[in-house]
């Protein structure tokens, strides 16, 4: 410190140079301070420093140009690279006729830029009601996002033309794609609909969503910042739009069935009602209608009973409709014939402390006029001289307890019990159609083997000979049937009944799976007509023309762990012609309210309008004189159940 202050008084006491200005002047040159040396070791560790910084971030520069670039290049390409999509047109689905049941045609979406939004309140209390909002509605959804907003989609041309004229700024169009079905109600619950995003949701649209929704295309273009397209980069990927499904139902009959379901429905007072249509000879269906319906294009208020295929979805016990089954496997097992005499007087019997009934006492009946008749003590009496299994097999054979194969969404198995838990009065009541369940589809299907003279044939919503019809097994002459299912006695089978086939102008059969021989098949059937015959149980089912057969079925409706007592189903399954089948009909009324409610008086007189239309549209000829006419007006008999 010394030396320092030895310095400093030396330096101030030395005279200074006067410079031009009379400043005074320092020499640096000689300066103590200045001349003093730096430690070598300072002067490397600052230039170490600079390298250093140099070295990070050379090293910084090639992480991001080079070895790390992904991210800055996506970052960069966000702001001018654009993929603008190629949207496919959605597959058409058609009838078996090439009808439409369901296009797509193009719709204008309106959608809002709100920051860049410039309205009066005028205008926007238009807009709002142009899209059908409230004007309070339309302001919160257009503060919900400042960058863009769907103000209503899918909106009819019209309405987007009121729109633009506004020209309200910020206000745009986005043509778009919706789906129209022209059949409407009718066909709503076989075609389905999509969302708003062309997604299947039910029916058809929902069961061939990715055959009818193909696949959308792509282009890559570079953008200016007004939006502009510069260029197109990268290869075009083009749009490959959807197939198209041509279904087996024929939209006239569709139409018919639903009119003639919809107005029983409301003449009865009903909740509900369905038809079913089979072609007997192909195995397709060509109608299935459901009342309530829907309209496809307007589902703001749609409901979930509305929206219930109720033909394929809903289960009930079907009642009489099974005892032509009964007395086919007593036939087939031979411990009956068509002429067998049953006791069934008095009208009543008594199994395990339970009384089953008739309607009324009718003495001795042959099997033909228990079917006739729709007896419940007569077709116990056959069930009892079965065993359990041989009806449960049967059952099965036939399709009850089993998914229709049908590749339809949410059909339903019903409900059919193994038999080793069957109680031998509960075999009795399964006889007659109680203790199990089935859809009015699955009793369709089953009848089948009664108009295909023993076979069970697969049913398809499919043309047969469309583009994506399943495979056909034309139906040969064959020697004696295998049976579907096993019976304690040895079956009947029948010799010289080989299954013909038809003329080159007639449908090709579909092969099925035998289940009884072809002589039952006509012995039941012609049980079938006498049930619709004068003292049968449904002589209104009779058609002007054509033979028809089929079976009544009424039964009370099931509430909580027993029945209702004024709540029922009645239904209808027959066939027709009788002389040579070519369809299966089947009808379900569902709580007939207005004071009749027997299924030969409420769903038989839909069957024959149904089978009358339907047969005229396959030009089948007619088979019979205009005496069905009178026997139609003829009291029916009153049916057992």
């Amino acid at each position: 410190m010394s030396r320092v202050r030895d310095l400093l008084r030396r330096l101030v006491g030395r005279p200074r140079r006067q410079g031009a200005a009379g400043m005074p002047t320092v020499r640096y040159a000689t300066s103590p301070l200045l001349a003093s040396r730096t430690p070598p070791w300072r002067v490397k560790f600052l230039i170490g420093g600079i390298g250093l910084g140099f070295a990070v971030l050379i090293g910084r520069a090639a992480w991001i140009q080079i070895i790390h670039n992904d991210f800055y290049l996506q970052q960069g390409a966000s702001r001018y690279e654009r993929r603008i999509a190629l949207p496919a047109s959605r597959g058409r689905i058609v009838d078996r006729h090439g009808e439409l049941l369901a296009s797509s045609v193009p719709s204008p979406s309106l959608w809002a830029i709100p920051k860049d939004l410039v309205a009066s309140p005028e205008e926007l209390q238009s807009l709002a009601r142009l899209i059908d909002m409230r004007p309070q509605d339309l302001k919160k959804r257009l503060a919900s996002n400042p960058n863009f907003v769907w103000l209503r989609r899918q909106v009819p041309d019209e309405v987007a033309q009121k729109v633009a004229a506004l020209k309200i700024k910020g206000v745009h169009e986005l043509r778009e794609s919706r789906r129209q079905y022209p059949e409407g109600e009718s066909a709503a619950h076989i075609v389905g609909f999509t969302n708003i995003e062309d997604q299947g949701q039910e029916g058809i649209e929902l069961a061939y969503q990715k055959q009818l929704a193909g696949r959308d295309g792509a282009r890559h273009v570079l953008k200016d910042r007004l939006g502009r397209v510069v260029e197109s980069v990268g290869d075009l990927v083009p749009a490959e739009d959807g197939q198209p499904v041509q279904l087996s139902i024929d939209a006239k009959i569709q139409f018919y069935a639903y009119q003639r379901i919809r107005d029983a429905v409301a003449q009865h007072k009903a909740k509900a009602g369905s038809v079913v249509v089979l072609d007997a000879v192909t195995g397709e269906v060509l109608a299935l209608a459901n009342v309530p319906s829907y309209t496809p294009e307007d589902r703001r208020n749609l409901t979930g009973a509305q929206l219930r295929n109720r033909a394929l979805t809903d289960t009930f016990e079907p009642g009489s409709t099974m005892k032509p089954l009964i007395a086919a496997l007593a036939i087939e097992t031979r411990r009956v014939r068509p002429e067998t005499i049953i006791a069934t007087a008095p009208g009543r019997m008594t199994i395990d402390g339970s009384t089953i009934s008739d309607s009324h006492a009718h003495g001795d009946l042959t099997v033909a006029e228990v079917i006739q008749k729709s007896s419940n003590v007569g077709t116990a009496k056959m069930a009892l001289q079965m065993q359990p299994r041989e009806m449960w097999e049967l059952y099965s054979a036939v399709g009850l307890g089993q998914k229709p194969q049908i590749g339809f969404p949410g059909v339903v198995t019903g409900r059919l019990r193994p038999h080793k838990s069957w109680r031998r009065i509960e075999q009795v009541t399964m006889s007659y159609g109680y203790g199990l369940s089935a859809s009015l589809f699955q009793l369709a299907q089953a009848y089948t083997i009664f108009a295909t003279d023993g076979e069970l044939i697969p049913m398809t919503l499919l043309k047969r000979d469309g583009p994506d019809a399943p495979p056909r097994k034309l139906a040969e002459q064959g020697g004696p049937p295998t049976l579907a299912f096993k019976t304690a006695f040895k079956p009947g089978d029948r010799e010289g009944d080989p299954v013909a086939r038809p003329a080159d102008a007639e449908p090709i059969p579909v092969r099925g799976q035998r289940v009884i021989s072809p002589a039952t098949a006509r012995a039941v059937r012609q049980m079938l007509q006498l049930a619709t015959g004068p003292g049968g149980t449904a002589p209104k089912a009779q058609t002007m023309g054509y033979s028809v057969g089929g079976k009544t079925g009424t039964a009370h409706k099931q509430e909580g762990k027993g029945y209702s007592g004024n709540k029922y189903r009645s239904w209808f399954v027959g066939i027709a012609p009788i002389s040579k089948p070519r369809i299966v009909v089947a009808v379900m009324v569902d709580e007939p309210s207005a004071g009749v409610y027997f299924g030969g008086l409420v769903a038989a007189p839909v069957f024959s309008q149904v089978v009358q239309q339907t047969l005229h549209r396959l030009g089948v000829m007619p088979d019979q004189h205009v005496e069905p006419q009178i026997i139609s007006a003829q009291p029916a008999e009153q049916e057992s159940f």
